[in-house]
């Protein structure tokens, strides 16, 4: 036999011998019941799931289509259910923040998004958010502990001539979104029972109350309503995304940071006062900011930006031409009426 036969041999058998080996690894990591997907109650993850670094408390599969309208109550009962099983306390927001594919699908529900393709969504809350055999993770007590670290950190910061929320995690921007804010005059509101001043006013405080489940009254008629007309002038139903009502300084003003269902009214002074947001960056702000989260409300006409360059912003509400402090201003400017828990008192 020639030499070249004999390594021709000496190859196929390594080849032979590395691809059995190879077999039987996997299949021993498949049988073997110390593997960490092995102990996880209720389900397996589908075949395409990535499992996280540390292996999670809990693998839950969704049991039926959850629309937007059942999703809350949803996630409360997944609360209920593990909270006592779970080495820390659970949540809403870190079920949602460890999982968070899912806030890119309620991102996904904007109508704006959807018409762009192709489709007409006239009630959002029939919308699928989460499907049938989906896997929801609870995380394990590290990964858990440092979401908690980064949201305990998160604080929502808007410059009003900048029309500009931020989302921050200590000095570092994590998101930032295009808001309206009040416009510019004095109205009669019918649900102050006054003549009110609509400008977004100022101060430092936190998210006090977050309204999962809104009802809508015009402030100036005090009517409630259901429906929405969009910026191309079709009519659907209101969409059931939370409202956030901060408290600044101690006050509670009535202004909520909300979405908006008309978002050509972004850049602009042209609410009754509250904080809009665009439908995708409402669900975005609602899971970065649960209730605790520090808010701070600004009105700077200049701000310096990496790498030190100077915005200047216009003097939307002419503090500067009429000499006027908005901190002062804003300690005076308190609405005379209590807030209902469900109540949401701004246009849409």
């Amino acid at each position: 036999m020639s030499k070249r036969h004999v390594i021709g041999i000496a190859i196929i058998l390594v080849i032979l011998v590395s691809g059995i080996t190879a077999i039987f690894l996997i299949r021993s990591g498949r049988d073997n019941p110390s593997d960490d997907t092995a102990a996880l109650p209720d389900t397996m993850a589908p075949a395409d799931t990535i499992l996280p670094a540390e292996p999670p408390v809990a693998a839950i599969r969704v049991p039926r289509d959850i629309p937007v309208s059942a999703y809350f109550n949803y996630l409360d009962s997944l609360v209920a259910r593990y909270d006592s099983l779970t080495p820390y306390p659970l949540s809403e927001h870190l079920i949602v923040r460890a999982n968070a594919w899912i806030i890119d699908t309620l991102e996904n529900t904007d109508y704006y998004r959807r018409m762009d393709r192709g489709q007409f969504v006239y009630d959002q809350r029939a919308l699928t958010v989460l499907k049938s055999g989906d896997t929801l993770w609870l995380p394990g007590p590290q990964h858990a502990a440092g979401l908690l670290a980064a949201m305990k950190a998160t604080r929502l910061d808007v410059n009003i001539p900048a029309f500009r929320l931020r989302v921050m995690e200590g000095d570092s921007t994590l998101y930032s979104f295009p808001v309206r804010v009040g416009k510019n005059r004095r109205k009669f509101l019918a649900m102050a029972g006054r003549v009110a001043d609509l400008r977004t006013l100022t101060g430092s405080g936190e998210i006090i109350r977050a309204n999962r489940h809104p009802v809508f009254y015009d402030p100036v008629t005090g009517r409630s309503f259901e429906y929405t007309k969009r910026d191309d002038k079709r009519t659907t139903w209101m969409p059931q995304i939370p409202w956030l009502e901060p408290a600044l300084d101690g006050n509670r003003y009535g202004q909520m940071i909300h979405p908006t269902t008309n978002p050509v009214t972004l850049g602009k002074a042209a609410s009754n006062g509250c904080i809009g947001l665009g439908e995708a960056d409402a669900w975005r702000v609602y899971y970065y900011a649960p209730v605790g989260t520090k808010v701070t409300v600004r009105y700077d006409l200049t701000e310096i930006v990496a790498p030190g360059d100077t915005l200047r912003y216009n003097d939307v509400y002419n503090y500067q031409k009429e000499g006027k402090n908005p901190k002062k201003y804003a300690s005076a400017a308190v609405f005379p009426f209590k807030l209902k828990p469900n109540i949401c008192w701004c246009l849409p």
